[in-house]
C-alpha cells in the first residue's frame, strides 16, 4: 500500500504558502526567503586566506594572530561576510524564530561545500547552554546542521558536544581576549562517539573564532580526528 503521507505534507505545504507567502528578508518581495537579487547581492568572503582562521588577507600563510595562538581548530571556512541581507537572516533565524529560513541557508552551505571542500565526516552543531537553548526553544546551529546533513548526507551527531557551563554571549565581550577566556574550558563530550572521527564544526556567524577553538578543544580532548568549522558568515 502507498504511503499518502509525502502528498498530505506537500499539500499542507501548499497551503501554508498561500496563507503565509514567503518573503525575502532582504527586500520584502513575495516568493523566497532570499530572492534572486538579494542572493547575489551577499559579500562574499574572498580567497586569499588565512589556512587556520579563514580571514581574507593579501597571502595565504599563517595571519599574525595565528601565528601568536596555538589554535586547537584545524581551520574555519565561511561562504560569507557578515552584513546586509546575511546579517538580516542570520538574525531572523537567530532571534525571530524563523527556523524555516534554515533550509535555503543550509543550501548555501552546501552550494560552497561543491566548490570549496571542507574535510569532514560527521557534522556537530556549535551547543547552546541548557537555560539559553530553554529560553529559545531551538538552536538554529543544529537546524542548520541537520538541514546541510539531508543535503550531503552526512551525520548528524548534536548530543555529544555540550556546553558545560553558563557563558557570557560574546557580542557582549569587548575584546578577542575576553571572548577567548569567555568560553574556556566550556565545552566538553559526554561519551567517545566522536572519537578518530574528523568533525566538521557547523555556525551561524564566526567573529574572532574563540567558541569555535573552544568547541574544537572539547572534541579533540574527546578523541576527534580532527576539526574543522564551516560558519555561514564571518565578521571581518
Amino acid at each position: 500500500m502507498v504511503s499518502v503521507l509525502p502528498q498530505v505534507v506537500k499539500l499542507g505545504g501548499m497551503a501554508l504558502d498561500i496563507l503565509f507567502p514567503k518573503r525575502c528578508v532582504g527586500c520584502g518581495r513575495e516568493g523566497d526567503f532570499i530572492c534572486d537579487s538579494c542572493r547575489s547581492s551577499l559579500t562574499r568572503v574572498i580567497p586569499p586566506l588565512c589556512p587556520v582562521c579563514g580571514k581574507p588577507q593579501s597571502s595565504v600563510i599563517l595571519c599574525s594572530s595565528c601565528v601568536r595562538e596555538q589554535a586547537r581548530i584545524n581551520g574555519i571556512r565561511s561562504p560569507f561576510r557578515f552584513d546586509g541581507v546575511m546579517r538580516q537572516a542570520i538574525h531572523q533565524l537567530k532571534y525571530r524564530n524563523l527556523r524555516a529560513l534554515a533550509a535555503p541557508l543550509a543550501q548555501l552551505l552546501n552550494d560552497y561545500l561543491m566548490t570549496n571542500p571542507v574535510p569532514g565526516e560527521v557534522l556537530v552543531p556549535v551547543p547552546l547552554y541548557r537555560k539559553r537553548l530553554r529560553e529559545r526553544g531551538y538552536n538554529q546551529s543544529s537546524l542548520l546542521a541537520r538541514e546541510l546533513g539531508k543535503l550531503t548526507s552526512l551525520p548528524v551527531v548534536d548530543d555529544c558536544l555540550t556546553r558545560v557551563r553558563h557563558t557570557t554571549p560574546q557580542a557582549r565581550t569587548a575584546s578577542v581576549g575576553e571572548r577567548k577566556s569567555n568560553v574556556a574550558n566550556a565545552f566538553s563530550c559526554v561519551d567517545n562517539r566522536l572519537r578518530d572521527k574528523r568533525i566538521l564544526l557547523i555556525d551561524d556567524v564566526s567573529t574572532s573564532g574563540a567558541t569555535l577553538d573552544a568547541c574544537a578543544a572539547g572534541l579533540k580532548a574527546g578523541g576527534a580526528a580532527s576539526v574543522w568549522a564551516l560558519v555561514l558568515a564571518r565578521e571581518i
